[in-house]
């Protein structure tokens, strides 16, 4: 339990000591990883209770959880900003795409 409580620490310190505007990729992998040592600390709490010195490491981690948060929150407004750009983009330039008819014929006339 120690082991994994430890290489939970590692990974939270591992992404906290990582550029604020590091690539959501890696936000990604910190999650799955930190998903898998959940789920095995979750398994050893059913058989055995934590003691107080688990606890105490338990409580600093979850201590960067706000900042974790607020990193992925940046990512997620940056994503939001580019889909709006990005459709705000897609409707001017549908409005200035005429809709014609491939096989029509402009005929101009002569004055």
């Amino acid at each position: 339990m120690d082991k994994l409580l430890q290489g939970l620490e590692e990974l939270t310190l591992e992404i906290l000591s990582r550029p604020i505007d590091a690539p959501h990729e890696e936000l990604e992998h910190f999650v799955h990883e930190r998903q898998k040592f959940v789920d095995l600390i979750a398994n050893k709490v059913e058989k055995c209770q934590l003691t107080s010195a688990q606890k105490a490491v338990l409580g600093r981690i979850l201590e960067h959880d706000p900042a974790i948060v607020a990193r992925m929150n940046a990512h997620r407004l940056e994503a939001r900003d580019w889909l709006q750009k990005r459709n705000q983009a897609k409707t001017q330039r549908n409005a200035y795409e005429a809709a014609y008819t491939p096989d029509s014929i402009l005929m101009d006339r002569k004055k």
